[in-house]
């Protein structure tokens, strides 16, 4: 693979960074500003990036999973309470099912665990299925399983109530759940396009565990530059240096193996994306874990009050690590795919 990105690509990471810096919560009390929040979804919305797995004529993405990974990343960085990885993988889902578009905004509903998209039983869903970045969806596309495969649904989200994450609100869904069949318009989905699917998610979370580590690194090192003991700024210390130097290169390493399963997802055959995928998630959820508790330290006591940043970034981290399976559920995954471990490593 040629890890340089295009011009194209460039302005794109671009024109995400200027959009973002724009309207991002620069403090915790800016999370509650409904009118910021409101202009960065609207600003995602309007660049389209929402959409960049939408089918073209030909059923092919609009955008590769790379360009869709830049988006995720840039947001990640800035903590961005926008939609974007539910309404992403929505659009997924649609066009591998040969679906049309959706006429409103729509997300994924994630089963209890958040390791895979949730599946209807009898028309129903079981009790605790969250649908992921809620914010404007209307509904959140579901699978039913039907004698010629798995079909997509769609289940309502009007009036109920989001829930933490603080930048990413999702839903929980009771019981029960009415589930509505798409139509006649689509096929079933097969196998390998669940795969390729999860590959795809998998891809997106990593991105936006590398923005979250960008962030706080650059949230650590402002801080160390201003903070003074002794007389001194803490980022002439030893200690804080080894630590961020230490953050850098977790964040480095996490760079190159996403931006490695993005670009698997659309050159690669799906079960070989998804193990490059599965490597990814494993490395990316450790090292952001790692790299967010680093920057609540390199904060001192302060790190571990509410207004602090620092937590944020943590709590943005520890979501985009869960959803799709963890570091635990993906190694798992990668020794399957070897033959080391027992099942087919795709569930």
């Amino acid at each position: 693979m040629d890890v340089r990105l295009s011009p194209e690509q460039r302005a794109l990471r671009d024109s995400a960074a200027q959009v973002v810096d724009r309207l991002r919560p620069r403090s915790v009390g800016e999370l509650a500003d409904r009118e910021r929040a409101a202009k960065l979804d609207a600003a995602v919305a309007a660049a389209g990036w929402q959409e960049a797995r939408a089918a073209t004529d030909d059923g092919t993405p609009l955008a590769s999973a790379v360009e869709a990974a830049i988006v995720a990343e840039e947001l990640g960085r800035g903590l961005a309470d926008a939609a974007f990885l539910g309404p992403t993988l929505a659009a997924e889902l649609r066009r591998l099912a040969g679906a049309p578009p959706s006429e409103s905004r729509e997300t994924v509903a994630l089963v209890p665990g958040l390791a895979a998209v949730a599946s209807a039983i009898d028309g129903r869903l079981p009790e605790g299925a969250v649908a992921i970045d809620a914010a404007g969806s209307r509904s959140a596309l579901v699978l039913v399983l039907a004698r010629d495969g798995r079909h997509l649904a769609e289940v309502a989200l009007s009036g109920v109530e989001a829930r933490v994450d603080l930048t990413r609100p999702s839903v929980a869904l009771g019981s029960p759940v009415i589930v509505a069949a798409l139509g006649e318009k689509e096929r079933p989905l097969t196998d390998d396009d669940l795969v390729h699917w999860t590959a795809l998610g998998l891809a997106l979370t990593c991105a936006d565990l590398v923005g979250t580590m960008r962030g706080a690194v650059e949230l650590a090192c402002e801080y160390a530059a201003v903070r003074q003991q002794f007389g001194v700024a803490i980022g002439s210390f030893q200690a804080v240096q080894h630590m961020l130097a230490d953050a850098v290169v977790a964040l480095e390493g996490s760079r190159s193996v996403a931006l490695h399963a993005a670009w698997a997802v659309d050159a690669l055959p799906p079960r070989d994306a998804f193990a490059a995928a599965a490597v990814a998630k494993a490395y990316c959820a450790r090292a952001a874990r790692s790299v967010c508790e680093t920057a609540i330290q390199v904060h001192g006591g302060i790190g571990n009050t509410w207004d602090c940043l620092a937590h944020v970034y943590l709590r943005r981290a520890l979501l985009s690590s869960d959803v799709l399976g963890g570091a635990g559920p993906s190694l798992s995954r990668v020794l399957e795919h070897h033959g080391i471990g027992g099942g087919d490593g795709f569930r």
